[in-house]
């Protein structure tokens, strides 16, 4: 399987990831963790706590339309993957945002840039994980 690197669009990208988690922090004083945002969106604690974490995942969801409609870029999206697949990774990774305190959001990109020690371990088991994944995917089960 090959995959294209972009390095212009990825680092505009994380650019944008970096400089919302930080208003974030500034204006509101809360950690950018899309699990956590998305969690709280579900099960909010008061009103107010609900009106920005919707405002966030709206611009999660609005964010990459308004660019594309903008652009005229549409990317190909293929998944490799049934359905099913798709499922148990999910259902795996909310049982690994659970006991790990949190997401690759949350840790990787909020965690580490505090250099929280327990992000930084976090982030360093995502990786190993990742990497364990890929290789049995790609190579032991022929995916």
């Amino acid at each position: 399987m090959e995959t294209e690197f972009t390095p212009l669009i990825s680092l505009a990208g994380g650019a944008l990831i970096g400089l919302a988690a930080v208003l974030l922090m500034a204006v509101l004083g809360r950690i950018m963790g899309a699990t956590g945002v998305l969690t709280g969106a579900i099960v909010p604690y008061t009103r107010s706590d609900w009106s920005w974490r919707a405002a966030v995942l709206a611009g999660m969801v609005s964010a990459p339309v308004l660019a594309a409609l903008l652009t005229g870029f549409r990317p190909e999206i293929t998944v490799p993957v049934t359905p099913l697949m798709l499922v148990v990774g999910g259902l795996i990774v909310g049982v690994g945002v659970t006991f790990g305190a949190g997401c690759t959001s949350g840790h990787g990109v909020c965690g580490n840039a505090r250099l929280s020690p327990r992000s930084l371990v976090a982030t360093g088991v995502f990786m190993v994980a990742t990497f364990v994944t890929v290789f049995v995917v790609r190579h032991v089960v022929g995916g």
